[in-house]
């Protein structure tokens, strides 16, 4: 553990003294990372962990609290103990905050955008862009999409609808593994790819 210091956590940095604290902890790997315009609140997509099989542990996205825990590694989703990791740390595992969303089990959720305008349409204010980087350990391939999750009031209000997909040929390879995803200011969603090695630009065909 004293290699996990300052890791699976969101870090705080003053950008005028370069002084830096943990913002919230225990989150396996919080790539995407963006405000929620409704709120204001931090949200988050953590890529879970692996090696418990093909439907565990869920990846998810997350609003994230001040100083507040997420399970890493002692427990999952909550206070769902990972029976793997010794010591345990029960103490801490009650303090673990179960996540607002879940996104699959090995989808490898890594880029998250918070959508701030109606540049894209007006169903799209205020929801996620999600990009699933896609599976690597599991029988049947999961995630290699972009998934949009809509929003009401600043929560997740619905289930996930995907807006980009084929990345996987007939033979289960792929042809590509979306990552990062973001909102450019011509109102276009970005898309970065990292096996097919470009950028995808998604619009709203024009009415």
């Amino acid at each position: 553990m004293t290699e996990e210091e300052r890791r699976a956590a969101v870090l705080e940095i003053d950008t005028t003294t370069g002084a830096t604290q943990v913002f919230a902890s225990g989150l396996r790997n919080p790539v995407g990372i963006d405000w929620n315009p409704v709120t204001k609140e931090l949200w988050v997509a953590v890529n879970e962990r692996d090696e418990i099989g093909d439907d565990l542990v869920p990846d998810y996205m997350t609003s994230v609290k001040p100083g507040g825990f997420y399970g890493w590694p002692y427990s999952y989703f909550g206070q769902i103990v990972d029976k793997r990791v010794e010591p345990q740390k029960p103490d801490l595992v009650a303090k673990a905050i179960k996540p607002d969303y879940a996104l699959g089990s090995h989808t490898a959720s890594l880029g998250m955008t918070l959508v701030k305008s109606e540049g894209l349409g007006p169903r799209y204010l205020g929801g996620a862009f999600i990009g699933q980087h896609g599976s690597w350990n599991r029988k049947n391939p999961v995630g290699y999409r972009v998934i949009f999750v809509p929003f009401a009031n600043g929560k997740p209000s619905g289930m996930p609808i995907p807006v980009l997909t084929g990345f996987l040929n007939d033979k289960g390879q792929a042809r590509g593994r979306p990552v990062g995803v973001i909102v450019d200011r011509r109102n276009g969603l970005l898309v970065a790819d990292d096996v097919g090695n470009v950028i995808w630009r998604l619009t709203v065909p024009p009415t």
